[in-house]
């Protein structure tokens, strides 16, 4: 593998990751993670849009990807989250995060529809539940699927902690979101005047793993890392080098 430098941080989020982003809307979150790090060779951003979507819908998309994909970052379109296990170039990688950002399935009755309507709660879990199920697939051992949601009402209802145990992640950690931790990025709406951003309110970020059994003493070390951090067995900061996956 090629060696491409020492380990660069930004919030929950290496460069010494291999970090899958789905359901982006401009990609301008995949730049912020990408410009941080200074190369992006370990990450795959995706969006459910085709480019040709993109350019009609969002005025920075196409600048976005071409800086992307300038640092190394491969972009895929048209994949969707409940059949991406399957794609078949993401079926070949396991990633050690997997990032979605406030996820929704759309209206089902164009923009008069109401959040608060059970009928559209239920077209948001299951797209969380299909992206949930798909995502479990396609993790390294260590690996952690995050998703950035509303926690107020109505979006607490669709209880995407409940969801995630249906399939059999459970929660790690719910941290604060606030999009000034990433700079640069703009969160989209994904239906509707796409363009504009939509006001975030309390949200969080919500870290799921895959359940492991205690029964050997490598399930349980890597139990101690995803709660204590890479370098849980010593006492001062770490660095190492990383590695491209592509």
């Amino acid at each position: 593998m090629e060696v491409f430098g020492f380990e660069k941080r930004i919030k929950h989020y290496t460069n010494c990751q291999t970090i899958l982003l789905v359901g982006e809307g401009d990609f301008s979150f995949a730049v912020s993670l990408a410009r941080a790090f200074g190369s992006s060779r370990n990450m795959v951003a995706t969006s459910l849009d085709d480019r040709e979507s993109l350019r009609e819908k969002y005025s920075k998309a196409m600048s976005n990807v071409m800086e992307l994909v300038n640092r190394g970052c491969r972009v895929l379109h048209e994949v969707d989250v409940h059949r991406m296990s399957q794609h078949p170039i993401l079926s070949c990688i396991r990633f050690d995060r997997i990032i979605y950002n406030f996820p929704h399935a759309g209206y089902l009755h164009g923009q008069s529809s109401s959040e608060h309507n059970q009928f559209q709660i239920w077209f948001h879990q299951d797209l969380v539940r299909g992206f949930f199920k798909n995502a479990r697939e396609m993790l390294t051992e260590i690996g952690e699927i995050h998703v950035t949601h509303k926690t107020t009402y109505p979006f607490s209802r669709w209880e995407i902690v409940k969801l995630a145990g249906e399939v059999g992640l459970y929660l790690l950690q719910e941290g604060k979101f606030s999009k000034w931790d990433y700079p640069g990025y703009e969160n989209k709406r994904g239906a509707g005047l796409c363009d504009q951003t939509f006001p975030v309110g309390e949200c969080s970020t919500f870290k799921f793993a895959k359940l492991l059994y205690h029964s050997t003493p490598s399930s349980y070390y890597i139990d101690l890392v995803r709660a204590y951090g890479q370098d849980s067995r010593t006492n001062g900061p770490y660095m190492h080098h990383c590695h491209s996956f592509i």
